[in-house]
């Protein structure tokens, strides 16, 4: 994407300090050339690009009229944080984004004092703002806190929970409502709703009017008189019985969240309030590029793209993700008591085609994973079959829901965790590296790993036939090995473990993805003169105990291999087992460290942490030694 005009005022910044010492009628322009090299940078790293481009002006007038890092700016799930980075001294890095060793894709406090507090997940800001805004008042501080949240996190419950305590908790608090009508899909609900309605509202235009003449009038008496009249006046005619009022924050807005000179007057006025409030503001996700415009989601983050068109390259295979959506749209067609539902991830779970297909069948809940958790055990009660579909990280929030209330009364859900092992370039709030942990421990919950695409259709078809309790599922972000599905499924025996090849010397359990990882070690050490068994597990609980006593008993080494981290995982679970039973022979469990992992691309990461068949079979090969 060609630029019309040098970006010299882009140049110019490499502080909040130089932005605030361009002319305000300069910053438009400084907006487009913030696109522009945002279009351009990420069309080779991928990234946020349609989340960032709808906060361009608001990011601007942020760091316009507060003070960071003095000044708390907390972004929900921090995806939109790119503009950020650019302002507070990282434009540079800029195409480094998601790239290992370079910018994280979210904020991290360890990346620069200006990231007050890191996330990923939605939901997150409003509780950690007002612990800042309390903590400042405790310490008798002047600063201001500011909570960027989407319209998105107001279906999270948690951010409900701390607009309850925000009134009783501190009298400064500043919270900007982004609405764009999107999360990474299109916002589903009756907040949806409301949100959409005060949009649509036929009197917004006269709001928009006096919003107008209110920030030209900001000062002494005539603001807080114009402020007492547009609160009496329009937004009583426009929003009756506000929801937010009723919370105890004073309520502006909706105002458009992409004219930068009304965005700073009205930031200056509410640094002087002192009362909790909220902005809405309404900006357009992708603004300024068409391909973005044209599919929100599909450009909410993606990988390498062409600038000019937006075109994609599309994987050879289809993915995981993919697949899981076609084969349960497929069982759907023949048994009415399969339901889905996700948690605002139709798209990325590959749902949309069950959507499409089974609109009565599906439910699309929102940032809402403890809801989903629960509606699930109640469709499940009343003899349906639901499969519960979210990705890995996040069916963490949902963890006591799986105990509480699916586990301990034995209902018959299908926990499916998309996304589960390393996620890449999207780091450690992503990466799926806890679930085994989280789940194994839980009384009657089976669970199992593919190692291909044709065993994730049986597992998927197992799942389905199983009914006497929750049963889970985990399998990887992106395609799997190309393998050619069989015409009809098969129901697998659970606790049934796989081998694959014999050998007397070594053992290795592969568990799902790394069972290739597995069968390439075994090349490696067979051209050491070590004869190496290769054994897929498929089942993480219940164990094939059977099988793992016979290798143990009949190799000098065993070795575990998962996607996951190694403390609580499957090879803790072989290492607990054989210790009950007694045996000793010598256990190598490979598995991400007992650490965050960074972000960076899985050969990188693997390499790096010695996750590689050479790095494996080398261990291996020392341990014989």
């Amino acid at each position: 994407m060609s630029s019309e005009h040098p970006r010299g005022l882009l140049e110019s910044i490499d502080s909040p300090a130089d932005l605030k010492k361009l002319h305000e009628s300069a910053l438009p322009t400084l907006a487009q050339e913030i696109r522009e090299e945002l279009i351009e940078s990420l069309s080779e790293t991928g990234g946020h690009l349609g989340p960032n481009l709808g906060v361009v002006e608001l990011s601007i007038a942020l760091h316009r009229v507060f003070e960071t890092p003095t000044d708390k700016i907390l972004f929900d799930v921090s995806h939109q944080g790119y503009i950020h980075k650019m302002l507070t001294g990282r434009r540079s890095r800029l195409a480094t984004m998601r790239q290992h060793g370079g910018l994280n894709g979210f904020l991290l406090r360890t990346e620069s004092k200006h990231d007050c507090y890191g996330a990923g997940h939605a939901g997150t800001a409003l509780s950690a703002a007002l612990g800042m805004a309390a903590a400042r008042d405790m310490n008798g501080g002047q600063e201001h806190v500011v909570a960027v949240a989407g319209d998105a996190a107001f279906t999270c419950g948690i951010s409900y929970e701390a607009l309850n305590n925000v009134a009783e908790t501190t009298k400064r608090f500043i919270v900007i409502l982004n609405d764009n009508e999107w999360s990474i899909s299109k916002n589903t609900g009756a907040i949806a709703e409301h949100l959409n309605h005060i949009a649509t509202s036929p009197a917004y235009a006269h709001l928009h009017d006096q919003a107008a003449k209110f920030v030209e009038w900001i000062g002494g008496k005539t603001a807080r008189h114009l402020a007492h009249k547009i609160e009496a006046g329009v937004k009583q005619i426009l929003l009756p019985g506000v929801i937010f009022e009723d919370l105890g924050l004073r309520y502006f807005g909706p105002i458009d969240g992409h004219d930068i000179p009304l965005l700073i007057r009205t930031f200056e006025f509410l640094k002087t309030q002192n009362e909790p409030v909220i902005l809405h503001i309404l900006t357009k996700k992708g603004r300024g590029y068409a391909p973005a415009l044209a599919k929100p989601d599909k450009f909410h983050g993606l990988g390498k793209y062409q600038p000019e068109t937006g075109e994609t390259t599309a994987s050879v295979s289809p993915t995981y993700s993919e697949l899981f959506g076609k084969t349960l749209s497929d069982f759907a067609d023949h048994n009415r008591k399969i339901v889905a539902i996700t948690a605002a991830m139709p798209t990325g779970t590959g749902l949309s085609q069950f959507a499409a297909r089974h609109p009565d069948r599906f439910y699309d809940v929102g940032i809402a994973e403890e809801h989903a958790a629960l509606f699930a055990a109640g469709i499940a009660i009343c003899g349906m079959k639901p499969f519960l579909t979210i990705y890995s990280t996040f069916m963490q929030r949902a963890f006591d829901m799986i105990v509480h209330d699916i586990a301990l009364q034995n209902l018959n859900v299908a926990l499916c965790m998309d996304r589960a092992g390393l996620s890449g370039d999207d780091g450690p709030t992503h990466h799926g590296l806890f679930d085994i942990a989280y789940l194994r421990s839980i009384p009657g919950v089976i669970s199992m790993q593919p190692k291909d695409e044709v065993e994730f259709v049986d597992m998927l078809w197992t799942m389905a036939n199983h009914h006497e309790g929750p049963i889970a599922i985990r399998y990887p972000r992106g395609a799997g090995t190309g393998a050619i599905l069989k015409a009809t499924p098969k129901l697998l025996e659970i606790g049934k473990a796989e081998v694959l090849r014999h050998g007397t010397d070594v053992a290795l359990f592969g568990l799902g993805n790394f069972c290739e990882v597995a069968l390439e070690t075994a090349d490696l050490l067979k051209q050491q003169g070590i004869r190496a068994a290769v054994i897929n597990p498929r089942w993480i609980k219940p164990l094939d105990t059977g099988i793992l006593e016979f290798f143990a008993q009949g190799s000098k080494v065993l070795c575990t291999l998962e996607d996951h981290a190694v403390t609580g995982g499957f090879g803790s679970a072989v290492a607990e087992h054989l210790s009950d039973a007694g045996i000793t022979t010598p256990l190598i469990r490979i598995g991400w460290p007992d650490q965050f992992i960074e972000h960076g691309s899985v050969s990188i990461l693997r390499e790096k942490y010695g996750l590689t068949s050479q790095a494996i079979a080398d261990r291996i090969t020392k341990a014989f030694k």
